[in-house]
This record gives C-alpha cells, structure tokens and sequence, in this order.
C-alpha cells in the first residue's frame, strides 16, 4: 500500500513539474497575450543592420502598445541568408520575419527584384530613395507576394555601397586581372567579377577572414561599416572605392504571421516599417562616414576611383540577360537618377 501511494505520489509531482514548465514556456510564447515575431537578421546586432532590427523592435512594440513584441535573433543564429528564405517559402514557421539582399529572390523568379543588384544601377543613396518611394518601387517590394511565396515585402534598407577590399594595394581595374575575389553563389556577383577580369572563387563567408589570411582569395567586397565589423582591414587593409553596388534589403514577413494580426496590428508594423526607412537614411550616411575615419585611424588606405567608366563599361554586356524582358524597369530606374 505504502508502495502504490508511493508511486502515486511521485506521479503527481511529476505532472505538476510538467505543468509548471509548460505554463512558463506557454507565458515565453504568448508574451502575456502579446503575438511575437521572430525576426532573423545575419549580422551582428551591433552592426548598422543589427541596429535598424532594434529600431524597427522599438517602434513596432511602442505603436501596438505592445500587443505585438519583435525577438530579434542576430549573428545568423537562425541560418544563412539562403538558408532562412528557404525556410520562410517553404512555410516552415521557424522564422517570422527578416532582412534579406534584394537579388535573392531572383532565384525564386523575382526578375524585377534582380535589378537592385546590378552594379552601378544606383548612383547615390538619394537616387535608391526616390526609386524605393516611387510606385514601381512599392510594385517590386511586393513582387514575391505577387509570386505566391508566401511572404510580403514591408520596407527597403540600404547599407551605403559595396566596394572591393584587398591583401595588396590594388589601384584600379587594370590590377584587378586574375585576382582572385570572393564571391557567394550570387549570379550578378559572379559575372561582374569575371567581367572586370578577377577569377571569382566561392567562400563561405564564415571563412572569408581567414582566407584572406592565408591567400585563398586576394579580394572581396563589402560596405564599409561591414568590412570594419567584420575586422577584415586587419588581413585585408586596402579599399578600392569603386562602389560598384548599393547594398540594398528588404525586410519580409511571412502570410502566417500577417495572419496572426489585426488589421491596426498591420498598420503599425507598415507605420514602423516606414520611420526606420527614414532612420536608415540618416544612419548609413553616418555609420559610413564615422567608420572610414576608424579605419583610417588603423592603417587602412583608401583608393579612390575618379573615373568608373571602365567598370560601368566592363560590366555593361553583365546586364542583357537580368534586363530581357523587363527593359522598361531598368530604364526607369536609371532615369530617377535624373
């Protein structure tokens, strides 16, 4: 007897242990009533990206009267760039929301998405801005909607231009010839690599630093805050400033989690969306600025490139098979520089 109740009462204990647990993780998830958002961002939260993630929390959370809290999960945590999009078509729930290059949805049949990796597209930030607020911008932020992927596009961002760094001092495109540069899988990178006549050479980023270290490749690119966070001027201390691509994302949010919300929930997260649009614009032009002055400080030389003739030109025969078919978007971007 003395045994069953023994047993009975172990049972007990552990089914309120279960029960206590489960009311903690349940509490965690419904954040007191509250709908959570995983939002994936690959850099750092410290990063320029990780910041406008902070940003787009804080007001997200301040507007819904904190009816809808963002968990933003930074440093790819979550997965590659690749990795979560996948995830997010493919409606494994995991993730409810993140930061991704524009080009990626190319690879989902996004054709318009494409242009906005294009090098030299863009001439300044300003020019970005006019196309991202103008109606065909608005029409390609809402392309992989449009496609049935299961996500919608919120708003853009942009981390000022890529540029080419190196382990050696390289002073223009005639010293770019059989360098070998770092690339991603990414069609347009690779192609305007091989056309300014570098060898592109697929590294994981993860590996990048040490690469450059050890020679692997010679070269990659990025924007500068990146490359400074990155501590890539530590193997790599030249810059060649021929900012062939502006770093543009969009931030995305899954149908299921749109779902979770109400229609005032929505118009806050489009209302978030559109200040920390405006808080990038401020940002990146400083972050840029601020981060060329360290960098300096630490040895790095800058190149400057005064005339990119060449590089538009040795990239113009790059664009054929990116503008086929939807050539009156191309020329509409590039007559907003105008």
């Amino acid at each position: 007897m003395k045994k069953k109740n023994m047993i009975l009462t172990l049972v007990i204990i552990v089914v309120l242990c279960f029960a206590f647990i489960f009311g903690i993780t349940t509490a965690a998830n419904n954040g007191d009533g509250a709908t959570i958002l995983v939002y994936s961002e690959t850099n750092a939260i410290d990063s320029i990206d990780g910041k406008y993630a902070a940003y787009f929390k804080e007001k997200v959370e301040e507007l819904t009267g904190g009816s809808v809290l963002i968990d933003v999960q930074a440093s790819g945590v979550l997965g590659s760039e690749s990795d979560v999009l996948d995830g997010m078509v493919s409606g494994s729930g995991t993730v409810d929301m993140a930061r991704f290059s524009c080009y990626a949805f190319s690879n989902y049949g996004c054709d318009a998405s494409a242009l906005l990796g294009l090098p030299f597209i863009f001439e300044s930030s300003e020019h970005f801005w006019k196309y991202a607020n103008s109606e065909l911008g608005r029409e390609i932020l809402a392309e992989p909607q449009n496609h049935n992927l299961g996500v919608h596009g919120l708003f853009y961002l942009e981390d000022g231009f890529r540029s080419f760094f190196f382990n050696r001092e390289v002073k223009g495109i005639e010293d770019m010839k059989n360098l070998k540069i770092r690339v991603s899988s990414d069609q347009i990178m690779t192609g305007m690599v091989k056309a300014l006549g570098a060898s592109p050479t697929v590294v994981s980023f993860n590996e990048l630093y040490t690469s450059l270290q050890s020679g692997v490749v010679d070269g990659a690119e990025q924007p500068i805050p990146q490359y400074g966070s990155n501590a890539f001027n530590e193997v790599a201390p030249y810059m060649l400033l021929d900012q062939h691509t502006l770093a543009t994302s969009s931030i995305v949010i899954s149908d299921r989690a749109l779902a979770k919300l109400s229609e005032e929930e929505i118009t806050a997260l489009q209302e978030a969306g559109r200040l920390t649009e405006l808080y990038c614009q401020e940002l990146s032009v400083e972050e840029e600025a601020a981060a060329m002055e360290e960098l300096k400080s630490k040895g790095v030389t800058f190149l400057e490139v005064e005339d990119k003739t060449p590089y538009r030109e040795a990239c113009s025969e790059l664009y054929g098979s990116f503008i086929a078919g939807i050539e009156d978007k191309y020329q509409a971007i590039i007559d907003m520089a105008k």
